[in-house]
């Protein structure tokens, strides 16, 4: 159950709301570049997750369609086939019951287990561990984990360098901590790190918004991100949305 401007829907029920009356109660406008956030439909009747389902202006699946054979080319490549074919097992076994009819999804592994198991499925045996110094302690953690399961971790932390703000044009009162020394964080370090490691798979946690961006620029391995940095909600930046009708409904104001 969802609440909305002070009413109650079930999930579906109210992105059909919100997105239908977002405009002011009439339909929605007209757009001719991709804008699939905006389709009219709820995703299981789309024609992208089903032949013959409903489409909006601007759908990808029917006005793409030489990018769409273009992108089925790349999928023939020997690496991308069996990394797409393990991402889209691993992504199938999470959920159990599958076999059961009338089937209701029910997901059984988080996130930290998936990733071991997809990484085993590559076949990988090195892993690079980039995270913040704010999430050392998880670090920690994940860092044990991933040994337990027989990886061999190149772990490196987001101050790696120690290299002083002020270098990158950083002011004083532009600092978190002002007045005192400040290390930049430096992610084409960690990149730089875990490439010389050659890891074969990188795992990012909690790398601020930017700093995950310029990783992701200058790693030449795969990486996946198993938490993204959101100091208010506790790393889980869809809490924001999910109260944006009420307590957080100063996010839609300009």
């Amino acid at each position: 159950m969802v609440i909305f401007n002070g009413k109650e829907f079930g999930d579906w029920e109210c992105w059909t709301w919100y997105n239908r009356n977002r405009h002011g109660g009439g339909a929605m406008k007209k757009k001719t570049k991709v804008q699939c956030a905006e389709c009219a439909h709820i995703p299981p009747e789309r024609v992208c997750m089903m032949p013959g389902g409903k489409t909006s202006k601007g759908c990808p699946t029917l006005g793409k369609k030489e990018l769409v054979q273009k992108a089925r080319k790349e999928y023939k490549a020997k690496s991308v086939a069996e990394f797409a074919r393990q991402a889209s097992i691993q992504e199938g076994e999470c959920y159990a019951g599958r076999e059961k009819r009338p089937y209701v999804m029910h997901p059984v592994k988080p996130r930290i287990l998936e990733i071991f198991e997809f990484a085993q499925k590559m076949e990988y045996k090195k892993i690079g561990l980039v995270f913040c110094v704010g999430l050392a302690k998880e670090a920690l953690i994940i860092n044990q984990l991933l040994t337990n399961h027989g990886f061999e971790v190149t772990s490196v932390a987001c101050k790696a360098g120690g290299i002083p703000k002020e270098e990158i044009g950083v002011k004083e009162e532009e600092k978190i901590f002002i007045g005192g020394h400040e290390s930049m964080c430096n992610p084409i370090l960690q990149a730089m790190v875990v490439n010389e490691s050659k890891t074969d798979f990188n795992v990012l946690l909690g790398l601020c918004v930017g700093h995950d961006s310029l990783f992701f620029k200058y790693a030449e391995a795969p990486t996946t991100v198993l938490a993204v940095k959101d100091r208010v909600t506790g790393h889980n930046p869809l809490a924001a949305l999910y109260i944006s009708g009420n307590y957080y409904a100063w996010l839609d104001k300009s």
